[in-house]
């Protein structure tokens, strides 16, 4: 999930770009919702032209409630609709809007009515979704349909625990749920269906009878349409087309890495690390089930083979709780200039250990999982290299084994999103993992948005590919190189 500021940059397009000399700038707008916060972009291609213009900012989070942690998507809707009038204003000649977001979370209608907030992915209730789900079609069997990673938030787990859902006439992920705000069409964008479960990893089609199985009613699964289609016309803002993108934010984002290899490797980190390779058909044996790696959807038809590692989550939610404690900001570029200056840690944790997937007191249940108690003032930086260490490790892991499940020699990184920022962690997944790190473009997410919207309108030629695209950014944002130092 995407959290990364913003970035903009000219560009000097290479003769493979698609453009035509004879195209004017195109200008889109880019709804980003990342877990953590949430964005508004315009984005501008042309000849010589690929940039990104930040006109709105607000924060985003969980609401905890007498039933459980929420999203407040009308809060989030309010920030929307706000951004993309600012967007209209400054840039009166945007020809579209794309929408992506985090994964797995949806609202439920009725009436034409939201029926309750939507509950947050990390609301415990998910467990018991998970054993219901179990007991009716084992895990193996759900691999072998689905294709998932076991994440206990996946939507097909959340239907399990929702009472709703038998009564409402639709369920759409997040995206969808503004797109048809906007629209007032209800369909569901392929690349974020495929991390409900109930999409077929081979056919790329709802598995009705899956649902069926388990109790879930075909009816509320809406049509689906892929990357690149128009959803309709938002009619609050002048008809305005809605073009679905890479919805899910993971694949927008990586539309958007510049990748230098056949054999490249991608890290889309933010709150998660999205670790993984992009192939042309899933691998779903025992051996991937086991090491619990997910094919979910990319744009134009690729596969995302990654795993889910606790990313950025883990120091925010350590900094906020410091925060709190202190009654002041603490300064995060200054806490990881003092962790940059600690000698590397002989004892590491889990990143992915399930205590700490709520929010919290982070710092407790790091420093329980390290069997030692919570950190002084005088220790943050010691603490903090530590956590940025304990990711720089799992991401380590989870590139070995996306190599050997995949039967492929990585020779580099793509380290995309907010992380890119973090040159500590940059420094030491290269040192990890032993492959040198190309850390960026920050903005990731939101450059794979404009960049479909920006070929649905014909920015580039119709046969433009991935590559094409990707070489734009490359040239836009060239990435920082890290190279292994042991």
């Amino acid at each position: 999930m995407s959290d990364a500021g913003s970035g903009a940059a000219g560009l000097q397009p290479s003769p493979a770009a698609g453009v035509g000399a004879s195209r004017p700038v195109r200008a889109v707008a880019a709804v980003d919702l990342g877990a953590t916060s949430g964005r508004v972009m315009i984005g501008r291609v042309g000849e010589g032209v690929l940039e990104l213009e930040q006109v709105a900012r607000f924060a985003n989070g969980p609401v905890e409630c007498a039933d459980g942690w929420h999203w407040d998507v009308e809060a989030l809707w309010t920030h929307v609709r706000a951004g993309l009038a600012e967007a209209l204003r400054r840039e009166p000649a945007i020809e579209s809007v794309g929408i992506d977001s985090w994964a797995v979370d949806y609202g439920l209608l009725r009436d034409g009515e939201l029926m309750a907030e939507p509950f947050h992915y990390r609301d415990e209730r998910t467990a018991r979704g998970v054993d219901a789900v179990h007991a009716i079609v084992p895990f193996e069997e759900l691999y072998r349909r689905n294709g998932l990673q076991f994440l206990p938030f996946n939507t097909v787990y959340q239907y399990a625990a929702d009472a709703q859902l038998a009564a409402a006439e639709a369920s759409l992920l997040i995206p969808d749920l503004f797109a048809e705000r906007l629209t007032g069409r209800r369909v569901a964008e392929r690349t974020n269906a495929s991390t409900t479960g109930l999409l077929d990893v081979h056919t790329g089609e709802w598995d009705t009878e899956l649902a069926a199985t388990l109790g879930i009613s075909a009816s509320v699964l809406p049509p689906l349409v892929d990357p690149g289609e128009t959803v309709g016309r938002a009619t609050d803002l002048g008809g305005l087309p809605v073009v679905a993108v890479g919805s899910h934010d993971t694949a927008s984002a990586v539309v958007a890495v510049p990748m230098s290899s056949a054999n490249a490797a991608y890290i889309s980190c933010g709150t998660w690390g999205l670790v993984g390779l992009e192939l042309e058909a899933p691998i779903v044996t025992d051996a991937a089930r086991a090491a619990n790696f997910t094919n979910e959807g990319g744009v134009d038809g690729r596969i995302r083979f990654l795993h889910n590692v606790t990313g950025l989550w883990l120091l925010s939610e350590t900094v906020r709780a410091w925060s709190e404690a202190d009654g002041a900001p603490v300064d995060l570029g200054r806490l990881l200039a003092a962790a940059g200056s600690v000698s590397v840690p002989a004892r590491l944790f889990d990143a992915d250990d399930p205590s700490l997937a709520a929010p919290g007191d982070m710092p407790t249940r790091i420093a329980a999982l390290l069997g030692r108690d919570a950190p002084g003032r005088s220790e943050r930086p010691m603490f903090a290299r530590i956590i940025v260490e304990s990711i720089a490790q799992a991401f380590a892991t989870t590139l070995r084994a996306a190599a050997a499940l995949a039967d492929r020699e990585i020779d580099v990184v793509h380290l995309v999103g907010g992380g890119a920022l973090n040159t500590l962690l940059c420094q030491a997944t290269a040192d990890r993992s032993g492959v040198p790190v190309l850390a960026g473009p920050v903005e990731a997410t939101a450059l794979g948005n404009v960049l479909v919207q920006a070929r649905a309108l014909g920015a580039f030629d119709a046969d433009a590919s991935l590559t094409d695209l990707r070489a734009r950014v490359a040239a836009a944002f060239p990435p920082r190189r890290y190279e292994p130092r042991f």
